[in-house]
């Protein structure tokens, strides 16, 4: 029996925006202009770039405006906007997609927003509906969706709960999130399973971090249920700063050669893509060791 796999598979770079955001350094701007660049050149199509927060609480996104303002042609850029002050200054750039988020569990938005999930959720219906009128792109990023750093399993009943909510107010994708690290095929299967399942006409994203060294093992579960769609960090950047033990994403470099090995095509070329990492690498806090970068870079 072969396995149920995509002729081809989308990923959706999140390094520029949620591979950054953790990072103590703060990156030059004009650092991360051409890590955004060399990205592009190396076959990413869609890129998660910045994000419009307080830069007291995020401040390695206090050049949001001018990030956004320097994204090749031809690529579906992302700028995080978590509320209406981020919304608004988003929209004063050329981005068209905009990516908003919430987590599943309570105990995680009041630590994230100062919001519970219901009133994150009320906050933000008015603000998707006006996006909308304006034609923009809408991306919903549901953290904590398998495993909450301070509340522990999810029920699948609460994740597609809150799927459902983001479908209702007219999102154009989801980007499921196991914000932790914890989770495991047979969970990422029956979960991704059950959304492909019941919202058949969403976008849908699977979003794995790679605390445990499960996430690869997991986005091959993930297409056997069908989702074709994979946020990936280049060089493994990444983490949360509300949820503590939230390691790196999973690697682009190494999903894509999974993928690539396996028969599925992502328009994505390795050699550039490390040669984009090339640029980030030295201006981080910690070595970047993900698989295939670190042996990419030994033979050299």
């Amino acid at each position: 029996m072969s396995l149920n796999l995509p002729e081809k598979a989308v990923i959706i770079e999140v390094g520029p925006r949620d591979g950054l955001q953790n990072e103590q350094n703060f990156v030059d701007t004009e650092v991360k202009k051409l890590f955004i660049q060399k990205l592009a050149a190396a076959g990413i199509q869609e890129m998660e770039i910045t994000s419009f927060v307080s830069p007291k609480w995020v401040p390695q996104m206090r050049d949001a405006e001018e990030v956004a303002l320097a994204v090749p042609e031809g690529i579906r850029s992302y700028v995080l906007a978590p509320n209406r002050r981020g919304i608004d200054r988003a929209l004063e750039t050329p981005s068209k997609a905009i990516a908003v988020f919430v987590g599943v569990t309570n105990t995680f938005n009041e630590k994230n927003i100062n919001k519970t999930t219901e009133e994150g959720m009320n906050e933000l219906r008015p603000l998707l509906s006006d996006l909308k009128e304006k034609n923009y792109f809408i991306r919903a990023c549901i953290s904590t969706a398998f495993y909450c750093p301070y509340e522990g399993k999810v029920a699948e009943t609460d994740t597609l709960s809150l799927c459902h909510e983001f479908a209702k107010a007219g999102v154009d994708e989801l980007s499921v999130a196991d914000t932790i690290g914890m989770a495991v095929p047979t969970e990422a299967f029956s979960l991704f399973s059950k959304i492909k399942n019941e919202l058949p006409d969403l976008l849908i994203t699977a979003h794995f971090h790679d605390t445990r060294k499960t996430a690869l093992a997991n986005i091959v579960a993930a297409m056997q249920a069908g989702v074709d769609r994979f946020d990936a960090s280049a060089g493994g950047l990444g983490g949360c700063p509300f949820a503590p033990g939230a390691t790196g994403n999973v690697a682009t470099e190494d999903v894509v050669y999974l993928l690539e090995r396996m028969g599925v095509k992502t328009g994505i070329h390795l050699d550039r893509l490390t040669r984009a990492i090339d640029v980030i690498a030295p201006k981080i806090s910690r070595p970047i060791e993900t698989g295939y970068y670190r042996l990419s870079r030994q033979s050299d």
